[in-house]
């Protein structure tokens, strides 16, 4: 291994920074701290029409959402456009690039046309030996021209990482332009550049990059570079076995922020999308995975995003918060859904935090909260229906509110004291206490399930009990006297 551990993330701001940028940041940010290294972040944004400031914030913030710090950068391609054309220019010193004056639509419809006949299609470098005189005349007519880097003919291998030996055979790889008509290099020759001027010492990079790899590694050896390691991350897929979209995980990776995810859980099950610590443990913390990485414990085979693993663990992390933590995560959440105002959080502190440890178990997002415990802070919430169909009859009605008369009486109100009254009104009316907890668990939150319904009816308060209980009553009642 080299020396001084150099690594980048250089993504391009043309597009959300989702799942499979993340990784491919997290292993590099990983491998940089395991080796005591330098992580670096360079954005990749030549492409001016399609690059935004906004897409570049975006990317910013992903980074820093999960907690990965760079030690150098950002970068800006779009900056550095003076240090490319210098390389461009030894090239075409050194005879190893041309002037191509093609029109691009032209050789697009070649290419179209050898793709529709089956055919391969490659450039034939008609533009390497024109005359002086030809030259001469299209400079003159100032016909538009890019800068193509001469293939040598001769082999590209070279030993990768996670997938081994790599070879490309020259005539796989035609003349690229390194350099377009308005100045701005292509990926290819400002990732070399870059990545020589900073010092890189392994990329480690998406497996769709592969195929650029013997590009680059050739331009390398034409400047006269020296090369980096390569590592090529295996491809990140649906549960389906597809390429992943954004209806299986490729969302911006804020939109996991948006959705109740936590920046832990979400690096905890990202650097397990294709590297293993060698042992059955999953829920890992950041510095235990930090310690254990290693770039040959990835396999070497596609990973599958599962969506519902991702859940599980988020709520591993949830669980494991104290109250404290927890509400200091959910009061966001609680806001937006409109179940508290963010000015009496701290007036309902102590309740909340009651609140946090009766439903923790049961939250796999922090945006669950609006459907777990909306019946702890509002009367607006929606019943089962199946509970319904169930417990909406009058013998139920009866047996409620025979039971509220009992239950309006009672002068002590907690978990314990509600408990003690449902059991013995059951027991004096001969009765199972479930045929009294299950439709008043309904008529409470709404729910068949959740918490011990005890707890809930204390969080929720006498009077609401009471006055939920009775709602449901007076609308049965309602609708059989119509």
């Amino acid at each position: 291994m080299k020396s001084e551990i150099r690594v980048r993330i250089a993504p391009s701001p043309t597009g959300f920074f989702h799942v499979g940028s993340a990784r491919t940041a997290l292993y590099n940010w990983l491998f940089a701290r395991h080796n005591k290294g330098k992580f670096i972040l360079r954005v990749e944004d030549t492409d001016l029409a399609r690059s935004s400031e906004g897409m570049i914030q975006v990317i910013l913030d992903g980074l820093k959402w999960l907690g990965i710090d760079w030690d150098e950068g950002p970068f800006y391609q779009s900056k550095r456009i003076d240090l490319y054309q210098k390389y461009v220019q030894k090239l075409l010193n050194d005879g190893r690039a041309y002037y191509c004056y093609c029109n691009p639509e032209d050789l697009a419809r070649e290419k179209k046309a050898a793709y529709e006949r089956k055919q391969d299609w490659r450039y034939d470098r008609r533009c390497l030996n024109i005359s002086p005189q030809e030259r001469a005349k299209r400079e003159r007519l100032k016909t538009p021209k890019v800068v193509r880097f001469l293939v040598p003919d001769t082999p590209v291998s070279y030993h990768d990482l996670i997938h081994k030996e790599i070879v490309r055979e020259a005539k796989d790889v035609e003349d690229l332009v390194i350099l377009r008509s308005n100045g701005i290099p292509t990926y290819n020759l400002a990732c070399v550049v870059d990545d020589f001027e900073m010092g890189i010492s392994h990329v480690i990079r998406a497996v769709d990059h592969i195929t650029n790899t013997p590009k680059q590694l050739l331009l390398f050896r034409a400047l006269e570079l020296p090369v980096p390691e390569y590592a090529h991350l295996p491809l990140i897929l649906g549960e389906d076995k597809s390429k992943l979209s954004k209806r299986h995980g490729a969302l911006s990776l804020m939109t996991y922020k948006e959705q109740g995810y936590l920046p832990e859980a979400m690096l905890n099950y990202l650097s397990l999308l294709g590297w293993s610590p060698g042992d059955d443990r999953e829920v890992m913390s950041t510095r235990e995975i930090m310690e254990t990485f290693d770039l040959s414990r990835i396999n070497p085979s596609n990973a599958v995003f599962d969506e519902q693993k991702l859940e599980w663990m988020n709520g591993q992390y949830i669980y494991a918060m104290s109250d404290e933590e927890l509400l200091e995560q959910l009061s966001p959440f609680l806001v937006t859904f409109g179940l508290i105002h963010e000015t009496d959080i701290a007036a309902k502190k102590d309740w909340i935090l009651k609140v946090c440890g009766l439903v923790k178990l049961r939250l796999k997002t922090l945006a669950d909260v609006n459907e777990v415990a909306r019946y702890l802070f509002v009367d607006d919430f929606e019943y089962d229906k199946e509970g319904l169909q169930k417990h909406f009859n009058a013998d139920t009605i009866k047996v409620l509110q025979e039971f509220l008369s009992k239950f309006e009486d009672t002068e002590e109100y907690n978990a314990q004291s509600i408990e003690n009254c449902v059991r013995t009104y059951a027991e004096a009316k001969r009765l199972k206490a479930r045929v009294i907890i299950h439709p008043l668990r309904l008529f409470v939150t709404g729910k068949q399930g959740g918490p011990g319904l005890f707890e809930i009816m204390e969080l929720v308060g006498k009077d609401k009990c009471v006055k939920r209980i009775r709602r449901k009553i007076n609308e049965f009642k309602e609708q059989h006297e119509r």
